[in-house]
């Protein structure tokens, strides 16, 4: 396991840290423009092609989109306890996210007769993109497709890649039918983001995709930028747990693995003034690392020694200052007084206080969004909300009177810059 001391930390190492595993897709990004080139020219008969080709699952045009009937037999499928769980996910989810909800409109005087103000509406529709790569993932579709809901974006169209049989899990139709979402298409990667971006005969071209996909889907988004509004970056998975002396290691070691295990390019990181309890938490987890499957372990071993492991700080202001440069995506605050801490953290996508509350809780069933920034984005961009969703119209109205009141200040400003035009609107204007 790598366990560093901050102060000790060479430059390459440090940079090294700081950068993840953030890759260099320029290979993926060929590929995607070919691909995408083809789906633009072909439409449906190329993006089953690839469909084939990249998942080795055979449709037909009709086959792609998810009928009413499969969504209902699905949900039926599904056993009562996962139901349960997804249903109380979700309650929580709305809720959080019903909350963020601003204003539809508000107005304000800056000045007599000057009224301005702002007008918020939903997107006229979005593409959510929920990845299958390593498993089933219904709790992505909840994270994106509720406060998608919440927002009130009339049209909403999921893509996801088909298991092997050529279906969607059941999960993910359960969490549909639960959300009140029914437009789904069998079709993830390069082809799914191009078949959006573009539209086809079977699949409606969208103005927004969001959600997490692999390199190769991050790829076609990048390349079809001009297309398609590809929301918030997220690559793969980082977290940092910060603790100082009075971190239990039981919990600590627990949720230090958390993050580790979603696979060897993600990072977790235990950063803390406290030398022994990185040794303890250490002990624990090789124990807790016999409990759980060959690939995770594996997993959570590669992790650890590539862009995981523990950084050892002198104090906890200085663990403070780590985290706030590395910009994780979760971070949890294993500390004696973490509403103390909380103020001072300025980057992270997601901050969790205390010893009861683990990233699972906010993956899952808190309510806060779990689709958050990663690669130190975390210092310019928030978590997916219902921002992601809505747009805003600034609206403004002068009287009469306000318009004499400002006619002289905007026609200089209009003259200094060199716009005939606008000048001549306000001082010709009776």
């Amino acid at each position: 396991m790598n366990i560093y001391k901050l102060s000790e930390l060479t430059s390459e190492k440090r940079e090294f840290i700081m950068k993840r595993a953030e890759s260099d897709i320029s290979e993926q990004m060929k590929i995607a423009k070919e691909v995408s080139d083809d789906i633009r020219k072909r439409g449906d008969e190329a993006v089953l092609e690839y469909t084939a080709k990249f998942d080795h699952v055979t449709l037909s045009a009709d086959e792609m989109k998810v009928k009413p009937e499969e969504i209902e037999a699905g949900y039926e499928r599904l056993d009562a306890e996962t139901r349960e769980a997804i249903e109380y996910a979700v309650k929580n989810i709305r809720n959080f996210h019903s909350k963020q909800m601003p204003e539809e409109m508000w107005f304000t005087e800056v000045d007599k007769g000057l009224l301005v103000g702002e007008k918020t509406t939903p997107i006229v529709d979005v593409c959510l993109y929920v990845p299958r790569g390593k498993g089933s993932f219904p709790s992505v579709l909840c994270m994106l497709a509720t406060p998608a809901v919440v927002a009130g974006v009339e049209k909403i169209v999921v893509v996801t890649p088909p298991n092997e049989e050529g279906n969607v899990d059941d999960a993910i139709l359960a969490a549909a039918k639960i959300i009140g979402v029914s437009e789904i298409y069998k079709v993830g990667g390069i082809q799914a983001v191009a078949s959006v971006a573009y539209g086809t005969e079977t699949i409606p071209k969208c103005h927004k995709i969001i959600g997490p996909g692999n390199a190769y889907a991050t790829a076609a988004k990048r390349v079809l930028s001009n297309y398609i509004d590809s929301g918030l970056p997220a690559g793969p998975s980082e977290c940092i747990i910060l603790a100082d002396e009075n971190a239990d290691p039981e919990k600590v070691a627990l949720d230090w693995m958390i993050e580790a295990e979603h696979g060897p390019d993600s990072a977790a990181l235990l950063v803390t003034n406290c030398e022994e309890l990185v040794y303890k938490a250490a002990e624990i987890v090789e124990r807790q690392l016999e409990k759980i499957s060959d690939k995770r372990r594996e997993f959570v071993t590669t992790n650890f020694n590539t862009y995981g492991g523990a950084i050892i700080t002198e104090s906890l202001e200085e663990s403070i200052d780590f985290v706030n440069d590395y910009a994780p995506e979760h971070m949890e605050v294993m500390t004696k007084e973490p509403f103390v801490v909380l103020p001072k953290i300025k980057n992270a996508g997601e901050i969790l206080l205390g010893d009861y509350t683990p990233v699972t809780l906010c993956n899952f069933v808190l309510g806060p969004n779990a689709i958050l920034p990663t690669g130190q984005f975390a210092k310019t961009y928030s978590s997916v909300s219902v921002m992601d969703f809505l747009k805003r119209s600034s609206v403004g109205y002068a009287s009469r009177d306000g318009f004499e009141m400002v006619r002289d200040y905007a026609y200089k400003i209009a003259t200094v810059e060199g716009f005939d035009t606008h000048a001549l609107a306000v001082k010709e204007r009776k």
